[in-house]
């Protein structure tokens, strides 16, 4: 007997299931096409994650209703917040929906101003300067691996100030793949296999824990520099006005939150302010560095692109080297890393936790499912985006661009929890790509690096070799 007209339906079921582990062989073999495919089964499709059902929204317009206009009934949650929550603890990615999160939203919400950021923009240019002007003409160089270290150490200026001892850097960068891919591990097999006591799961343990301990100094070393930083009373005659520990050289962002002291509550604890810092670390290097790379390498095989930024750059610059005031002048720029975001990410599957009945374009869902959305199937859906499997910068002219709906883009995500660090991301995207191009031209070394879905959309492989250029 068919349904009533507008009755609910039960969402269609995705092929290719398996007994016990259901589609989790789809997602670790194949996690992209397997996503894409299921627009085709239609708007929400029902897959099954060991034995726990989940539901993909693959409609931009459905997405919007679990972010947005029926906020309430899709609390953040499911298997892979509750795998992250493991090392960010209840950072602000991660933390329940509430007040609770509402109040570490205001409190972190001054770092992320754009006056507050400007104030660390000619010492990111500094950093990254040093760091890419050191590179040797003609070799070849590991890109990926180059992006993702010059985002941390960059980050980790602008966020803990200078002075940061080199091996919480180091350590850092080593530890984070790891811990990535174990965090993905964790969200797509069944939850038993994940509580036992294997060597995979122990070694993902000592990992967390380590990354646990970096944190804790690095934020002793900015607790330091507050500490020895002079008030406006101790200024020595003469000096102009006295600056913040954000604005003085050896300052940074994290100030905010050290300083920070809620009404009601007092200031953050030791535990809080160890799970921000590893949710704006975390988010930092996967998202940037792996934008970086893609850019790069789109750059690459795109001479009219290449040709179209470097006359940019020439015009905003000159031959002196950038300025954070040069950002604003670089709309082209601005573009290409928008593109770039929309073809390879930055994530590729997030999950929401219904808290009541709810109906999905005709679709019934149960309370305390995982609904899954996917940036990148969205970002690739040939009704917004013509010929998605094309890089055009051109497609985000502000005429052309009032075309596509928003919630068809979501590197940042959308409504409440947005991501608070946007203003910061642009801003350290534009520093580091105009810092390179304006020292260097990069080549493609390696063959054409392919895709690969940890928690970013990574590419697998990409060496590229600098060759020097001048205005």
């Amino acid at each position: 007997m068919s349904p009533l007209p507008g009755s609910p339906t039960v969402a269609p079921t995705a092929p290719g299931r398996l007994p016990l582990i259901g589609h989790a062989h789809q997602l670790a073999r194949r996690p992209l096409d397997f996503m894409d495919s299921l627009r085709g089964q239609g708007s929400v499709v029902r897959i099954l994650l060991g034995p726990t059902p989940a539901y993909v929204v693959t409609d931009p317009a459905v997405t919007r209703k679990v972010l947005v206009t029926e906020v309430d009934a899709f609390a953040k949650g499911g298997k892979i917040i509750d795998a992250l929550r493991v090392f960010f603890g209840d950072g602000l990615a991660t933390i329940a929906d509430g007040d609770l999160h509402m109040k570490h939203r205001r409190l972190m919400q001054p770092m992320f101003n754009k006056a507050h950021i400007a104030t660390r923009g000619d010492v990111m240019i500094d950093h990254v300067r040093t760091a890419t002007y050191a590179w040797t003409p003609g070799v070849a160089r590991e890109t990926y691996e180059d992006m993702n270290d010059l985002t941390l150490s960059t980050f980790l200026v602008a966020l803990f100030g200078s002075g940061l001892p080199a091996h919480v850097e180091e350590e850092f960068t080593g530890l984070m793949p790891a811990i990535m891919r174990g965090t993905i591990r964790q969200t797509i097999l069944p939850g038993w296999v994940t509580k036992l006591p294997l060597p995979a799961n122990r070694a993902h343990e000592r990992r967390v824990a380590r990354l646990r301990a970096l944190i804790d100094q690095a934020i002793d070393h900015h607790r330091a520099q507050l500490a020895a930083a002079p008030t406006a009373s101790e200024a020595p005659a003469g000096c102009p006005a006295h600056q913040s520990a954000e604005q003085a050289p050896g300052g940074g962002l994290f100030s905010t939150l050290l300083t920070a002291d809620d009404p009601e509550t007092g200031p953050l604890s030791r535990q809080q302010l160890q799970d921000e810092a590893i949710t704006l670390l975390t988010g930092a290097i996967e998202t940037t560095g792996t934008t970086l790379a893609w850019a790069l390498y789109e750059i690459s095989r795109n001479p009219k692109t290449e040709q179209r930024l470097h006359e940019e750059l020439d015009a905003a610059c000159g031959d002196r080297p950038l300025t954070q005031q040069d950002l604003a002048a670089l709309p082209y720029m601005r573009a290409v890393l928008k593109e770039t975001m929309r073809m390879y990410g930055p994530a590729w599957l997030v999950t929401r936790t219904t808290t009541r009945p709810v109906t999905l374009d005709g679709h019934p869902i149960p309370k305390g499912a995982d609904v899954i959305y996917s940036p990148y199937v969205h970002q690739h859906d040939p009704e917004v985006y013509a010929d998605p499997g094309t890089f055009a910068p051109d497609r985000w002219e502000p005429e052309r661009a009032k075309g596509v709906n928003r919630s068809s883009f979501l590197a940042f995500g959308d409504g409440r929890r947005k991501c608070i660090g946007e203003e910061f991301a642009w801003t350290e995207l534009l520093i580091i790509l105009a810092t390179v191009l304006q020292r260097w031209r990069l080549t493609l070394t390696s063959a054409p690096p392919r895709p690969q879905a940890i928690v970013t959309v990574k590419p697998d492989k990409l060496s590229m070799t600098p060759h020097p250029r001048t205005a």
